[in-house]
């Protein structure tokens, strides 16, 4: 993967009760990916941003609630990417 693109597969990292939980008790911390990114991509992005080994990654794609404009028109918040990343037991990332 080229060293530029690294940096636009992460979007950002997710803090939340659930993600600090998940952090602590399994060693797994969600992040907002690029819609366009696999699996290897995302890997091959932590290990290089953080410098840590990653055991799997887990995806979802998360599709927008709609919400009502101020002229009554319906529209959406955006769809967006989240993934897990589980690392391997001697690693971990400082977020929280």
């Amino acid at each position: 993967m080229k060293k530029d693109k690294t940096y636009t597969v992460v979007i950002k990292p997710l803090v939340t009760e659930k993600g600090t939980f998940q952090a602590t008790a399994m060693n797994a911390y969600p992040f907002e990916v690029a819609t366009w990114a696999n699996k290897t991509q995302i890997k091959l992005a932590i290990e290089h941003i953080y410098n840590v080994k990653v055991l799997s990654v887990r995806t979802s794609f998360r599709h927008g609630k709609p919400r009502r404009t101020r002229t009554n028109r319906m529209s959406a918040t955006k769809h967006w990417k989240k993934a897990v990343v589980v690392l391997h037991g001697e690693y971990h990332i400082d977020l929280f």
